[in-house]
């Protein structure tokens, strides 16, 4: 089964193509420069409109370590010695 459906693959052509030609917007009225900027112009618009397109990868959060405080030597007593 396409992961993508037709709409989406419309949407990001009409981005290459713009791109090409050169009035692709991209962000706060910057220009997109890449293919690849078009392609993700195309399926973010693709998106909102609904289309069949899978969900955006998000980063892993990394999980902390906990510090293990190794130090050499015995333990020392909180008795007191008589």
């Amino acid at each position: 089964m396409a992961k993508y459906g037709k709409a989406a693959a419309r949407e990001v052509k009409k981005a290459v193509k713009k791109t090409k030609k050169g009035t692709q917007r991209s962000g706060k009225g910057g220009k997109a420069k890449s293919r690849k900027q078009a392609i993700a112009i195309g399926l973010s618009k693709a998106r909102k409109k609904g289309a069949k397109v899978p969900k955006k990868k998000t980063a892993k959060k990394k999980t902390a370590k906990k510090k293990s405080t190794k130090k050499g030597g015995r333990k020392k007593s909180s008795r007191k010695k008589s």
